[in-house]
């Protein structure tokens, strides 16, 4: 079919600008690197047509490029669905044919611009663009998804650690509650200790593994479970104090006031690793 040298190309929220190889989102920049950006170029232009994986090969990689190819074009799917807040399973923009190719499939507007350049933009065009992009909700430059991930993903574990090591020397936390509460406070203590670390252990191990194998909705489950979190954060925040006589008052304060901030980070990590188009209240 005859290629559409169109220099524009609007779809929902989104604008493809090819002559300045930008991507924007409500006119601001996102950062996407050349493959992912050619590919959406690419796709574009054949918008409701089948792509084949093999033509995506000989445009996008050279014949004497030796890489893996599968892999290669697997990954650059995946950050372009990242940037556009899609997912594989239920695509709103790029729909996947299994072993077939790709098929760009939301409605599409062009601006036609019979003179200009060919769709996909050279990489000195990607260059000359702002690389830098800003989240639509926080307003702060969005950081790499595996940055993101991975700070949440280290926050589980050190909330699991905590969990277990007071499980596995409970005695120990009841004998240090004994020196400043009754004998029924530190057994109520003990108590409390037991219940919110079995409730926690569950609940870390899922947000681990949902951050882990890359759950799409995890912004949305998180929601639905901060209420629960949050409580539970906050009266965890408090352990330090149980060490205030081995580490001092400043230091359990500090660690206190840092553990209260945790639940609102853990949210915001998410938020910017799981961007998706919202609608406003």
């Amino acid at each position: 079919m005859p290629q559409n040298h169109s220099r524009i190309a609007r779809f929902g929220v989104f604008e493809l600008d090819l002559s300045a190889g930008e991507l924007r989102k409500n006119g601001r920049k996102l950062r996407l690197q050349e493959q992912p950006f050619q590919i959406l170029a690419l796709l574009l232009d054949r918008a409701g047509d089948v792509v084949t994986r093999e033509e995506l090969r000989q445009k996008l990689w050279a014949a004497d490029t030796f890489v893996d190819f599968d892999h290669g074009l697997n990954t650059a799917v995946n950050k372009l669905r990242e940037v556009l807040g899609d997912s594989a399973s239920s695509p709103r923009y790029i729909e996947t044919l299994a072993r077939r190719g790709y098929r760009f499939i939301a409605p599409l507007q062009k601006d036609a611009q019979p003179d200009s350049q060919p769709a996909i933009p050279t990489a000195a065009a990607l260059q000359e663009a702002d690389p830098i992009a800003l989240h639509p909700e926080l307003e702060v430059p969005i950081p790499r998804r595996s940055l993101t991930r991975g700070l949440f993903a280290l926050i589980q574990v050190m909330y699991l650690s905590f969990y277990l090591s007071a499980l596995f020397r409970l005695r120990v936390v009841q004998n240090i509650a004994d020196s400043f509460l009754p004998a029924w406070g530190a057994t109520a203590l003990a108590g409390v200790v037991m219940i919110t670390a079995g409730a926690g252990i569950p609940l870390r191990c899922y947000l681990l593994s949902a951050v882990g194998f890359d759950y799409q909705r995890l912004d949305e489950k998180l929601r639905q479970m901060f209420p629960f979190i949050l409580p539970l954060d906050q009266l965890w925040a408090i352990a330090p104090f149980l060490l205030m006589r081995h580490i001092g008052i400043g230091a359990a304060f500090a660690a206190c006031a840092a553990l209260l901030y945790l639940p609102f980070s853990e949210r915001t990590l998410i938020r910017m690793a799981y961007m998706r188009d919202r609608p406003r209240q």
